[in-house]
């Protein structure tokens, strides 16, 4: 257990700070499923700017890294581009 009054609130701000990344990350993934199961191009389109972007913050907000941000990114632009 910690000794010191600033570890104790680093433990705390730890914490919080796992449980929002978590939210942030989870709720990325949510967006990036919805996405690639859409089957409509244009629908797909539409939809794409908001995930991009949901993307972007999280990239940087250091939850994820920002090669993998744009990998993801032209891993979905490919992928609605193929959709008939």
């Amino acid at each position: 257990m910690a000794n010191h009054k600033s570890a104790i609130k680093r433990i705390r701000q730890a914490e919080s700070h796992r449980l929002r990344n978590r939210y942030f990350a989870r709720s990325m993934r949510n967006a990036i499923k919805q996405l690639k199961s859409l089957t409509d191009k244009a629908e797909a389109a539409v939809k794409l700017p908001s995930v991009m972007s949901i993307i972007d913050k999280n990239a940087k907000r250091s939850i994820i890294h920002k090669n993998k941000a744009g990998n993801l990114k032209s891993k979905l632009t490919k992928g609605i581009n193929t959709l008939a």
